[in-house]
């Protein structure tokens, strides 16, 4: 099975504007992103709509894309760099361009989730940590997952799924393995084609969750688990955190 792997990086960010260009270590976020996935996998591809951040991925060796400024996701831009590039790939792997500690065994975790034939997108999902406490648990910008028996999604959501009855809610991470959403997804080409022609979905526009759009329309999500945790970057607040960590770890 082929595998791909494309980077959407847009330059316009509510919180923190021009962030895949933004200094982390001497390097641009964008091309530690990129150096983590060529890791794992051979053919990586930055998509975005912006010429600063094309420029600069070729400047250290990569290979970017110019998509259209307009797209709703980092899905529908995906799609349109597969199209733009030829690619023949069987599976098209999307790497948020801020994750610049994403892990090469994670994007295995995520491509082997394909050896199930029923598999049509995969995603990626952690545990929380009991020390990390409620707090963290209700926290509406970390998603969860609940999964079936056969480790499909059945449902993403802001709010704590499931509800824990009878117990007290600091108790609630010691009396249920909660799964919290690693943003990082693999598509079936042809899978990726149908689902950016779907219209938005009531779910995803009542919890701003794209995923639901293909729950909602019987697409079928493998969820593969990691214990590996990710710092992604958000905002100029974790770009300092990352520093910290970088820092920390010798990276």
């Amino acid at each position: 099975m082929k595998f791909a792997a494309i980077i959407p990086a847009r330059f316009a960010s509510t919180r923190f504007p021009g962030k895949p260009l933004a200094m982390l270590g001497g390097k641009p976020i964008i091309q530690r992103v990129c150096e983590q996935v060529a890791k794992a996998i051979k053919d990586v591809y930055v998509a975005t709509d912006n010429e600063k951040i094309f420029n600069a991925v070729e400047s250290f060796g990569g290979k970017a894309v110019m998509t259209s400024p307009d797209h709703r996701s980092g899905t529908d831009r995906i799609k349109e760099a597969v199209e733009t590039l030829g690619i023949d790939a069987d599976v098209i792997i999307n790497v948020q361009g801020d994750e610049p500690f994403i892990k090469a065994e994670q994007i295995a975790t995520v491509c082997r989730c394909f050896d199930d034939a029923g598999t049509q997108i995969a995603t990626l999902g952690k545990h929380f940590d009991k020390e990390q406490g409620f707090e963290m648990l209700e926290n509406p910008n970390s998603p969860k997952i609940v999964v079936d028996n056969n480790g499909y999604a059945m449902y993403f959501s802001r709010s704590i799924i499931p509800f824990v009855r009878g117990v007290d809610s600091n108790d609630w991470l010691a009396s249920f393995p909660f799964l919290k959403h690693i943003g990082l997804y693999a598509y079936r080409t042809e899978v990726l084609r149908e689902i950016t022609a779907l219209p938005q979905s009531s779910l995803e526009i009542a919890e701003s969750l794209e995923q639901l759009r293909w729950l909602q329309n019987g697409y079928k999500i493998k969820v593969g688990t990691t214990n590996v945790e990710t710092i992604g970057i958000d905002t100029p607040e974790d770009l300092k955190r990352a520093e910290a960590f970088l820092g920390s770890n010798h990276l």
